[in-house]
């Protein structure tokens, strides 16, 4: 079969104005919580996108690890791609697609570090072997082949025989959200989708778009 003949019908569900929220975070907390519990696989994944310094983007997906007011946390190397794009432009956006919901949610704003301290709690709520791979891997840089980075970690599996400390070149970013967009896929593509632009004076407005 061709890919172009593949294709879908959304019935699951539609989406109206008074189903939402006033307020898109609450209204993607809502829809995360729902995710979660239709026990999807990664059900925070979402699509990073950035631009770098000549205007090219490029994306990639990472798992949310914080919503509230402030926006949208992640975490990363602070020398992988990623943040060098974010050095040169804060300017981003992020994709959530849960494809069993027929969903997805888009998202655009700044992005800025959080501080050393909330990276610090994070961190230390991971797995010791997530901890140990955030000073194995030097993000995004070439190397010759993966024995590198098994050799790596039998190093700091050494260096760090109990706590393992907060690398230097890693923590967490926030995205303040300017414009959030909640899509619900209906038959014949004519699906829902609502916007959210933020104004001047921090109040949200709700608009339908037109699929």
């Amino acid at each position: 079969m061709s890919i172009a003949d593949l294709r879908r019908s959304y019935t699951l569900a539609g989406l109206r104005r008074a189903h939402l929220e006033a307020n898109p975070v609450q209204q993607l907390q809502k829809w995360l919580q729902q995710a979660i519990d239709a026990e999807l696989l990664e059900p925070t994944a979402m699509t990073l996108a950035t631009v770098d310094q000549s205007g090219r983007p490029s994306a990639r997906v990472v798992l949310l690890k914080g919503l509230d007011e402030r926006g949208f946390v992640f975490y990363t190397n602070y020398q992988s791609r990623k943040a060098r794009e974010l050095a040169s432009n804060s300017n981003a956006a992020l994709v959530f697609f849960w494809a069993e919901l027929e969903r997805q949610t888009r998202v655009g704003g700044a992005v800025d570090r959080i501080s050393r301290e909330a990276s610090e709690l994070y961190f230390q709520s991971r797995p010791r072997g997530h901890q140990l791979g955030a000073w194995v891997s030097a993000q995004s840089q070439v190397i010759p082949d993966r024995a590198l980075l098994e050799e790596r970690l039998r190093e700091f599996e050494r260096k760090f025989p109990e706590a393992v400390p907060l690398p230097p070149t890693w923590g967490g970013y926030v995205l303040a959200p300017i414009e959030i967009e909640f899509w619900q896929g209906r038959r014949n593509r004519l699906h829902d989708r609502f916007r959210y632009p933020r104004q001047q004076d921090g109040a949200w407005l709700i608009e339908r778009l037109s699929p």
